[in-house]
C-alpha cells in the first residue's frame, strides 16, 4: 500500500506543488527523503520498543504526514489539517480499512504538537523531530525552532 500512496495522482500532485513551492527554501524542506527518514526512524523506535505497530502503517503515515504543506503555503491552512484531509481521501480511494484511516489521519493531525497519544502518533511526532539535522544546517541560526527543539547533536 505504501507504493500505491506514492503513485496516487493526488499524492503526486500535492508533492509536485510542494517541491516547487520549497525549491528556494533555505530551511528544512519537506521532501521524499524527509518522509522516508521519518518512516525509518519511527520503525526503528517501534522495533526497539517492541511496539505493536506494523511497518506498513508507519511508512504510510510517514509518507503522508507533511503532504498538506503546499496548501499551507497556498491558503494558510495548517499543514496537519490539510494533510489529514488529503490523506483521508487517498486512503479511502485505495481501500484502506476505516480503523487504519482513522489511525493514520489522527497521527497526521497530531504530528506537530504530539496531540495524538496513540503509539503511531507518538512514533511519527518523535521521528519527525529527530529527523532534522540542525547541528549541520547552515540556516540554523535563522530557524524559527526554539533552541530546545533544535537537534544540536546527532539524534539516535
Amino acid at each position: 500500500m505504501v507504493n500505491q500512496i506514492w503513485n496516487h495522482p493526488l499524492y503526486q500532485k500535492e508533492l509536485g506543488k510542494l517541491q516547487i513551492l520549497e525549491k528556494h527554501r533555505k530551511f528544512c524542506r519537506h521532501t521524499p527523503e524527509h518522509f522516508l527518514d521519518v518512516a525509518r526512524l519511527a520503525y526503528i523506535e517501534a522495533l526497539e520498543q517492541a511496539y505493536p505497530v506494523s511497518k506498513e502503517m508507519i511508512y504510510c503515515t510517514a509518507l503522508l504526514h507533511d503532504i498538506g504543506r503546499a496548501r499551507q503555503y497556498e491558503d494558510g491552512t495548517p499543514h496537519d489539517e490539510a494533510g489529514a484531509l488529503i490523506a483521508e481521501q487517498i486512503l479511502n480511494e485505495l481501500g484502506f480499512y476505516r480503523d487504519e484511516i482513522m489511525a493514520i489521519v489522527s497521527a497526521i493531525r497530531g504530528h506537530r504538537a504530539q496531540s495524538d497519544q496513540s503509539i503511531l502518533g507518538k512514533l511519527i511526532y518523535t521521528a519527525d523531530k529527530k529527523s532534522r539535522n540542525c547541528f549541520s544546517c547552515k540556516a540554523e541560526p535563522e530557524c524559527y525552532w526554539s533552541p530546545q527543539k533544535k537537534n544540536m547533536t546527532i539524534q539516535y
